[in-house]
C-alpha cells in the first residue's frame, strides 16, 4: 500500500541569511521517502522518514530557492503526490523567502490555542483567529500575510482534552484511573495535534507561513514545574513519569526539531541518532527522561535573526531552579546563554525580541502579589504562612516572572544594558502570552531609560477562554486601587519594590487574538486583531479579524 499522508505539512525554517534554504515537516503514515518539489527547477529536497513509537516524520531540507521569491510546492511520498490534497479548495502552498538583504519582517504572535471545534458544532470559546488569518489569506493569497508566526505556548492541552478527545481515550482506557481524560502517553499526545493542526484552514496556514513554537505548562500540565513541592508530589505518582516523558518527546517530534536551522540539524546529536536508527523511540524516550531529571543538561531555547531584527525564544517552564533558597525562572547556563546572544554583535540589530510564554510585566498588583507569595513561601513569616503560601500560588496559578524575584531582576537589568549606547536596538519587546488578555506596557527606569523603547506586547488567547471574575481581577490589578494594595502586600512580606516602575499604555484587550509586528529599518509598528465571526448554523462558520489597535512603537515613518 502506498505511504500517505498523515499530518502537515508544515513550513518551519526560513533561512533569512542567504535565503535559499528551507525546512518542512511531515508526518507518513508508514515509512518512505519524503520529498518536497518546488515549481522552481533545482529548488526540493527529500528525505527518509524516522520512526517514533510506530510513527513516521521527516523534516525535508529544501535547497535551491531563488531570494526575494515566492515558490510553489508539493509534498511527495515514496514518488507519489499527497500535498496539495485531491480536490483542496485551498490555494497553493508556498514558501515565501526574504530578499537579502532584507529591509524589513512582520511577525504575527500570540500563545493559548485549544483546537477548535469540528465545523459541525458550535464553538464554546468563540472564533479561533488562527483560523480567521488562514482563511483571510486563503481568500487572497495576495494579501499581506506574516514572514513568521510566533506561537507562544499552550498549542495543545493535554489537561484540558476536547469532548470528542475524551471520547477517544474513553474508547482507549478506564477514565476513572489517573490522570482520566487528560493525556497519558505519547500516542495520546498524538490524538492532540492531529486534533489541532488538521482544521483545514489552519492546516494550510501552517503550509504556507514559517512558524517558530516554544510550550508553556499545557503542553505537558497546568503549572508545570511551579515549585519544588509541586514537583515532588507529581514524581510520586504512578502516571506523571509517562505524561512528562511523552510530553517532551512529543513536543521535541511535533515542535522543537522545526525551530533549528539546517546547520543546527546537522550538528545535533539527538537529531542524527534518531535518523539512524531503525526505530528512535528509546534513544528519543532516554533523551526526554533526562531532561525532566537533569533540566539543566538540554537547551530548548534558541535564537533566530530575521535580518536586522533578532529573536531569543526563551523556555521559562522546564529548565527552572525550584529550590526555595535559590529559585530562579533561568538556571545560571541558560540566564548566561540569554545575556550573551542579547548582546552578542551590538549594532548588528535594529530590533531585540525576547519572546517568553509568561509575562515579564503584570498588572502591578499581580506582580506584588506573586513577589509577596514568592516571600512566604521562602519562610520570611515562618513556616506555617510558607504552606498557605505553597497553597495560594497553585490555586491562583503565582509562577510568572514576578514569582522569580531575582529573575526578575536580571531580565530587568539586561533589557537596560542591550538597549544602552551608541550600537542600541531602536527596540526591544517582550513577547509573552498565558494570562488570555492582551496589554501593552512600558517600563520606567528610576535611574534613566535606556535609549532603545521597551515594551511588554503581551497577547493571548488564540483561542480560549477567561471568566468574566478575571477580568475583573486584571483590570483591578492596573487601577491606583490595585497598585495600592499591591504595595500593602510588599509591605507585609518584606519583599521591598521592583527595580523598575512600569505603566500600561494599551488595553487590557479580551478575545480571541493576535498581535502582528512591522519591523522596516529602526521603525516598528504594532497591530492586535480580534477575531469576529456569526456561528448561527451548525455547518458555517463565518469568522473575519477586526483590527482593535494600531500604533508606531517607535513614533518612525
Amino acid at each position: 500500500m502506498a505511504a500517505g499522508l498523515r499530518l502537515g505539512p508544515l513550513l518551519r525554517h526560513i533561512d533569512w541569511e542567504n535565503g535559499d534554504r528551507a525546512t518542512v515537516w511531515v508526518e507518513a503514515d508508514r515509512p518512505c521517502t519524503a520529498e518536497v518539489r518546488c515549481g522552481t527547477a533545482g529548488a526540493g529536497g527529500s528525505t527518509r522518514t524516522f520512526q517514533i513509537e510506530g510513527h513516521h516524520y521527516a523534516l525535508i531540507p529544501v535547497t535551491g530557492l531563488t531570494p526575494g521569491t515566492s515558490t510553489a510546492y508539493e509534498v511527495l511520498l515514496d514518488g507519489r503526490r499527497v500535498w496539495p490534497l485531491e480536490d483542496s479548495p485551498f490555494p497553493e502552498s508556498t514558501i515565501r523567502t526574504p530578499a537579502v538583504p532584507a529591509d524589513g519582517v512582520r511577525i504575527t504572535f500570540g500563545s493559548c490555542r485549544w483546537a477548535a471545534a469540528p465545523a459541525y458544532e458550535h464553538d464554546p470559546v468563540g472564533p479561533d483567529a488562527l483560523d480567521a488569518v488562514g482563511a483571510r489569506l486563503s481568500a487572497d493569497p495576495a494579501a499581506e500575510r506574516p514572514d513568521v508566526l510566533l506561537l507562544l505556548g499552550d498549542q495543545v492541552y493535554a489537561d484540558e482534552t476536547s469532548k470528542e478527545t475524551r471520547r477517544w481515550l474513553a474508547a482507549r482506557r478506564d477514565l476513572s484511573e489517573p490522570p482520566g481524560a487528560e493525556v497519558a502517553d505519547y500516542e495520546e499526545y498524538t490524538r492532540l495535534y492531529d486534533e489541532s493542526w488538521r482544521d483545514p484552514d489552519v492546516r494550510w496556514l501552517l503550509s504556507t507561513v514559517p512558524s517558530c513554537m516554544i510550550f508553556d505548562d499545557h503542553d505537558v500540565i497546568d503549572d508545570w514545574n511551579t515549585s519544588e513541592s509541586w514537583r515532588a508530589e507529581m514524581r510520586a505518582t504512578g502516571w506523571w513519569q509517562e505524561r512528562v516523558v511523552s510530553g517532551l518527546m512529543s513536543y521535541w517530534v511535533y515542535q522543537h526539531l522545526g525551530n533549528l536551522s539546517p546547520a543546527e540539524l546537522e550538528a545535533d546529536p539527538l537529531y542524527a541518532a534518531v535518523r539512524a536508527a531503525p526505530d528512535g523511540t528509546d534513544v528519543l524516550r532516554r533523551f526526554a527522561a533526562d531532561a525532566d531529571a537533569d533540566p539543566a543538561a538540554v537547551r530548548w531555547s534558541y535564537r533566530r535573526d530575521f535580518g536586522r531584527t533578532r529573536l531569543l525564544m526563551v523556555d521559562t517552564r522546564a529548565g527552572r531552579v525550584l529550590q526555595e533558597d535559590r529559585r530562579a525562572m533561568l538556571d545560571e547556563d541558560e540566564a548566561r546563554w540569554l545575556r550573551d546572544q542579547a548582546l552578542d554583535a551590538p549594532g548588528t540589530f535594529d530590533h531585540l525580541l525576547i519572546g517568553t510564554s509568561l509575562p515579564w510585566l503584570l498588572p502591578p498588583l499581580v506582580h506584588d502579589l506573586e513577589s509577596w507569595n514568592a516571600a512566604l513561601c521562602r519562610g520570611v513569616r515562618g513556616p506555617r504562612w510558607a504552606r498557605i503560601g505553597e497553597r495560594v500560588r497553585r490555586l491562583a496559578d503565582l509562577e510568572h516572572w514576578a514569582a522569580f524575584p531575582a529573575s526578575f531582576e536580571k531580565l530587568a537589568r539586561l533589557i537596560a544594558e542591550a538597549g544602552s549606547g551608541p550600537q542600541a536596538p531602536a527596540t526591544v519587546c517582550v513577547l509573552s502570552g498565558d494570562v488570555h488578555h492582551a496589554y501593552v506596557a512600558e517600563p520606567e527606569w528610576p535611574d534613566g531609560a535606556p535609549d532603545a523603547r521597551v515594551f511588554q506586547l503581551t497577547c493571548s488567547p488564540v483561542h480560549n477562554a477567561i471568566q468574566s471574575s478575571i477580568r475583573r481581577g486584571f483590570r483591578f490589578g492596573w487601577s491606583r486601587a490595585g497598585r495600592r494594595l499591591g504595595h500593602a502586600l510588599a509591605r507585609q512580606g518584606r519583599t521591598g519594590r521592583p527595580v523598575i516602575e512600569w505603566r500600561r499604555t494599551g488595553g487590557p484587550w479580551f478575545g480571541n487574538q493576535l498581535m502582528t509586528l512591522v519591523l522596516h529599518g529602526r521603525s516598528a509598528r504594532l497591530r492586535l486583531e480580534q477575531a469576529q465571526g456569526e456561528d448561527e448554523r451548525p455547518d458555517h462558520r463565518d469568522t473575519r479579524l477586526v483590527t482593535a489597535d494600531e500604533r508606531s512603537l517607535t513614533h518612525g515613518p
